[in-house]
């Protein structure tokens, strides 16, 4: 689920970055690539359709920024360790290894 609301973020960050840059500004920006007076919004041109696409945007963009967080914070809070089982973490040495009471070497006596 992160995933997939992460890639949305990425296209979110791309779509308001190139609405933004096609409003009218001093500059022109990337407007001046938006038609002429004659085009489908109108003589006015996308001023008012723009400006509602980056409201839109805009608040599409922080509801899924605080979603992800959300989820990445349910993430952090599980451990690592509560998924690995304790016989992985202490090897258990069989008991055909282990050296017989009986073997072990005796300290040295002195007379």
């Amino acid at each position: 689920m992160t995933s997939t609301l992460l890639i949305v973020q990425f296209v979110l960050a791309i779509l308001i970055t190139i609405v933004i840059l096609l409003q009218k500004s001093s500059s022109m920006g990337l407007g001046a690539y938006s038609g002429s007076n004659d085009s489908m919004f109108g003589a006015k041109g996308p001023a008012n359709f723009l400006t509602k696409l980056t409201f839109i945007l805009g608040v599409v963009l922080v509801i899924n920024t605080i979603t992800l967080g959300w989820f990445y914070n349910q993430e952090k809070q599980k451990s690592a360790v509560d998924n690995v089982e304790i016989n992985t973490l202490i090897p258990q040495t069989p008991a055909s290894i282990l050296p017989k009471a009986s073997s072990a070497p005796q300290a040295p006596t002195t007379k």
